[in-house]
C-alpha cells in the first residue's frame, strides 16, 4: 500500500496480529473507512493456522490462508510484519505515544501454560517438552533450512493435558513413532496420508499387524474422564444436550484409541516430578474424582509412571507484555464483554476467550471489532501531522524487515510451506 496515500486526516486503529481474528477485524475497520494497521510478530500472518494447526489439516490451513489474505488485501489495511509487540514496539508506543484511535490485541495464546509442579521447568529439554514448540517442529521440519529446535520421538511417551491440543500431540508421536518403524523395514509411508487412514488400515496395507512393530505408543493422562473432555462444546447446553455431548466427546476419544493407537489414563493428575540422572523420568500421579464439576484429589492412590519423553499440553495463555496489566496468567480486562483492556486498548480472538478455535476466534472478532470502531469514530479524527507521523513509524518497520509495502507480492514471495 502506498503510504504517501495516507495524508490527511483520518481515523487509525492498531491490530497486534494478523491471523484469524485480527485480519477479520482489520477488514471490517477498513470498510468502515478507517486505517487498519496490522503489526503482525511473523514474517507471515498465519499464527497458529500455521504453526500450530497439525500439517495434516492441509485443506483447512489454504482455506484460511486464503480468507486471512483476503482480509489483509483489502484497501486501506496497511500490513507491518516481522514487528513483535513488546520487543520491536513497546505497548506504551502503540497503546499512547504514537496516537492511535485505538489499538486492539490479537495476537493469540502462545506461551504454554506451565505444569503446576514445583521446579519441573528445569526439565525443559531434557525429558520435558511443550505443546507449541513441538507442533511447530512437526509443520516445519521437513522444510529446506529449517534450523529450529529439534525434538526425539521416543516409545512409551507421555502427554499430560485433555483436550483437542493434547489429542493432535498424541496423534503426531504415534504417527512419527509408526512412520519410522515402517521406515526401517524400507517401507516409505506419508504421514499425512496415514493420519487419513488410521495407523492398523495403514500396516495391513503392508501386510502387518500392530502387534509386529513393537511398539507401545503414547499415553495421554488427563485429570477428568473422556466424557469431559473439551472436544466439542456447546454455548449454555441444557441438561440432556450435555449428556449427549458426553457421548459424542467419548466417540471421539475412542475413535483416536482406535484409528492412532493412543493410550488414555483418565482421572490422573501429576503431583511431582521424577528424577533419573538429571533428566524428568516419569511422574508419580494421583488418582482424581469429578464432584460437582471440581477435580478433587483421591488420598493414597499414588502410582508412578515413567518415561523418557513426556510432553505438557494443558493449555495456552498470552505471552506476558511490559506495560499490559496481568490477573495471574492472563490479561486483566477492565470489561470482557466489550473486549475493553484499558481505555482505548481492546482485545479479541484466543487473548480474549482463551479458546484455540477457528470459528470462535471469527466470531468473536465480527462482535467485537464494530464496539471499537464505533469508540474510535466518536473521538476525534487523527490529525494530518498525527497521521504523518504514523505512517513514518510504520515505514521505518518496513525498511527493517525488507517489506516492499505491497502484500499480494511479499506473501507470494514469502508462501508457507505446502
Amino acid at each position: 500500500m502506498n503510504l504517501s496515500s495516507i495524508s490527511e486526516a483520518c481515523h487509525v486503529i492498531g491490530i497486534c496480529g494478523g491471523a484469524v481474528g485480527g485480519s477479520e477485524a482489520a477488514a471490517l475497520i477498513a470498510k468502515s473507512g478507517s486505517i487498519a494497521v496490522v503489526f503482525e510478530q511473523n514474517m507471515r500472518p498465519y499464527g497458529k493456522i500455521e504453526d500450530g494447526l497439525p500439517r495434516w489439516h492441509s485443506k483447512l490451513r489454504n482455506k484460511e490462508y486464503a480468507k486471512i489474505d483476503e482480509n489483509l488485501s483489502t484497501p486501506g489495511v496497511v500490513f507491518v510484519p516481522g514487528t513483535r509487540l513488546g520487543e520491536d514496539l513497546s505497548f506504551s508506543s502503540l497503546s499512547n505515544d504514537i496516537g492511535l484511535s485505538a489499538l486492539i490485541l490479537a495476537h493469540g495464546a502462545w506461551r504454554d501454560r506451565p505444569l503446576p509442579i514445583e521446579g519441573v521447568d528445569r526439565f525443559i529439554g531434557n525429558g520435558l517438552s511443550y505443546q507449541n514448540p513441538f507442533v511447530y517442529w512437526f509443520n516445519h521440519y521437513e522444510e529446506i533450512g529449517f534450523s529450529g529446535e529439534n525434538f526425539p520421538i521416543h516409545d512409551d511417551a507421555m502427554v499430560i493435558g485433555g483436550g483437542l491440543a493434547s489429542i493432535d500431540v498424541c496423534k503426531i508421536l504415534n504417527l512419527e513413532l509408526y512412520a519410522r518403524a515402517l521406515g526401517d523395514r524400507g517401507i516409505k509411508v506419508d504421514i499425512e496420508e496415514m493420519e487419513v487412514r488410521g495407523i492398523p488400515r495403514t500396516l495391513e496395507t503392508h501386510g502387518l499387524a500392530v502387534d509386529d512393530l513393537n511398539i507401545q505408543g503414547c499415553t495421554l493422562f488427563y485429570r477428568r474422564d473422556k466424557e469431559d473432555m473439551p472436544l466439542e462444546n456447546v454455548r449454555n447446553p441444557s441438561a440432556q444436550r450435555l449428556e449427549k455431548l458426553k457421548g459424542t466427546r467419548a466417540k471421539i476419544m475412542d475413535k483416536v484409541i482406535r484409528k492412532y493407537l493412543v493410550r488414555f489414563c483418565p482421572n490422573a493428575i501429576p503431583v511431582e516430578a521424577v528424577e533419573k540422572d538429571g533428566r524428568l523420568d516419569g511422574f508419580i500421579f494421583q488418582r482424581t474424582k469429578i464432584v460437582d464439576g471440581r477435580v478433587l484429589r483421591i488420598e493414597n492412590t499414588e502410582f508412578t509412571t515413567r518415561s523418557k519423553q513426556i510432553i505438557s499440553s494443558i493449555g495456552s495463555t498470552p505471552v506476558p507484555i511490559d506495560g499490559v496489566p496481568m490477573e495471574g496468567e492472563l490479561y486483566q480486562w477492565q470489561n470482557r464483554e466489550e473486549g475493553r483492556l484499558v481505555n482505548g486498548v481492546y482485545g479479541l480472538g484466543n487473548v480474549l476467550t482463551g479458546k484455540g478455535n477457528i470459528v470462535e476466534s471469527r466470531r468473536n472478532s465480527k462482535e467485537i471489532t464494530p464496539k471499537v470502531v464505533d469508540q474510535a469514530l466518536a473521538s476525534p479524527k487523527i490529525p494530518a501531522d498525527g497521521v504523518s507521523e504514523i505512517m513514518s513509524l510504520i515505514r521505518t518497520r518496513w525498511d527493517t524487515v525488507g517489506y516492499p509495502g505491497e502484500y499480494e507480492d511479499w506473501i507470494a514471495s514469502k508462501p508457507p510451506a505446502a
